[in-house]
């Protein structure tokens, strides 16, 4: 069962906006058994929707349009699907009704013609209620094909895609189950654990594939099953998750259903009820603001420090000037005394500091750009390593952001 995903509007083409409905819409068809076919991004256009909805019938069994629903005069969707069905708008007394009530309930302008004109819709469609916006969904069959069309207001499309778009297409097919699990991995590359899994790979059932997603210092494993009956889909999974896990033990933090590596520290610290700090020079609040997204996080979490300037890690860290002449600012020396200036300032029981050159020029140290030093400190003292990461800034912030967390989990575990 293939699936194709039409993105309506020039603003996803001029880059204005960045298509996540496709990403969302995509992942959701993967879960009940429907294999996405293409992605098309087309303009606000007649000529350009019609092609892409004669290209997506050939392509696909289901084709899914978001985008061009809107009041305005650029928004062409609805008269381009009745031209494509051979088909007229009629008004709609549901969607006019909700249109009228979601004014006077939650919007100070007054209701206008253009607004009361989102109830005009396709004869033959079969309209999905939004109940989050004035712009319905649209559902109609042309060919043994389903054509849905929905708006590109992300938080709209994601309920209707939920509660109308989902139900129905279980309704209209018997799909396959598919499960997947997905292991995370630090501090080994994507071609170096490929080599390590060769023979593991090539003794999975013909129903299961494993996937390396890769980003910056981090390696996720996804192991998806597909199969008609679900209990062996279930039992063989888990059968090879137990497998795989003893080949990549030394760098396995953890599976992705339990969260980021940053949300399994964060556990992992309220259940020890301990505490933890930052001292941050080249990650620049990176890894502060990866704790702080996780909700809690202030039960653990008690504050981070920018030092990004060489005179700040003296004020604010206490790290003595010293130091700093005798050993470079990006040095194994300044990342500990940065750590333990974070713990005893914070009264924490971990801290984590990292200090390096980013680049894309060198500042107040000689050390070549990609250089970092990351240090952890806790109450049993304080160590630190040296990486060499990129010569790109954006890939070395990310890649020591990652490895920090790494190296903290793994110090957390000792205990």
């Amino acid at each position: 069962m293939f699936a194709e995903i039409i993105t309506i509007g020039d603003e996803i083409l001029i880059g204005q906006i960045i298509d996540t409905n496709s990403a969302f819409i995509s992942k959701e068809l993967n879960k009940i058994g429907v294999s996405v076919f293409q992605i098309t991004s087309v303009q606000d256009d007649r000529e350009h929707i019609i092609k892409s909805l004669k290209e997506a019938e050939e392509n696909a069994d289901i084709i899914i349009v978001t985008g061009g629903l809107g009041p305005t005069k650029d928004d062409i969707t609805k008269k381009t699907f009745c031209e494509y069905f051979d088909d007229e708008m009629i008004e709609n007394p549901d969607v006019l009704k909700h249109i009228e009530y979601l004014f006077k309930k939650y919007i100070s302008t007054p209701i206008s013609d253009m607004n009361r004109h989102q109830a005009m819709v396709p004869s033959k469609a079969k309209v999905m209620m939004n109940d989050f916006g004035t712009a319905p969904g649209m559902w109609m069959e042309q060919n043994g094909k389903i054509f849905i069309s929905l708006p590109g207001v992300p938080y709209e499309m994601k309920a209707l895609m939920k509660n109308h778009v989902l139900p129905g297409l279980r309704e209209a097919y018997n799909f396959p189950f598919i499960k997947h699990r997905t292991l995370l991995t630090y501090g080994l590359g994507e071609s170096a654990i490929a080599e390590r899994l060769h023979e593991f790979e090539e003794r999975l059932p013909s129903f299961i594939k494993l996937a390396y997603l890769p980003n910056l210092g981090r390696v996720r494993l996804r192991l998806s099953a597909k199969h008609d009956n679900k209990d062996v889909v279930t039992k063989e999974i888990e059968k090879q998750v137990k497998n795989l896990i003893p080949l990549v033990e030394d760098i396995f933090t953890g599976f992705e259903s339990d969260g980021p590596i940053e949300a399994q520290i964060g556990k992992m610290l309220v259940k020890k009820e301990w505490t933890l700090s930052t001292a941050e020079s080249c990650t620049g609040g990176r890894i502060a603001q990866m704790l702080t997204s996780i909700p809690g996080a202030s039960h653990y979490f008690k504050g981070g420090i920018v030092t990004y300037a060489t005179e700040t890690k003296t004020e604010l860290l206490g790290v003595n000037q010293d130091l700093i002449e005798g050993h470079s600012v990006v040095s194994k020396e300044v990342a500990e005394a940065m750590a333990l200036g974070a713990l005893e300032k914070f009264k924490t029981d971990y801290a984590v500091a990292t200090t390096g050159n980013a680049g894309p020029s060198k500042g107040d140290s000689d050390a070549e750009v990609g250089t970092v030093y990351i240090a952890i400190a806790s109450n049993d003292g304080v160590y630190s390593e040296y990486f060499k990461f990129s010569n790109h800034r954006e890939k070395t912030i990310q890649k020591a952001t990652n490895k920090a967390f790494e190296m903290l989990q793994k110090e957390i575990l000792k205990k």
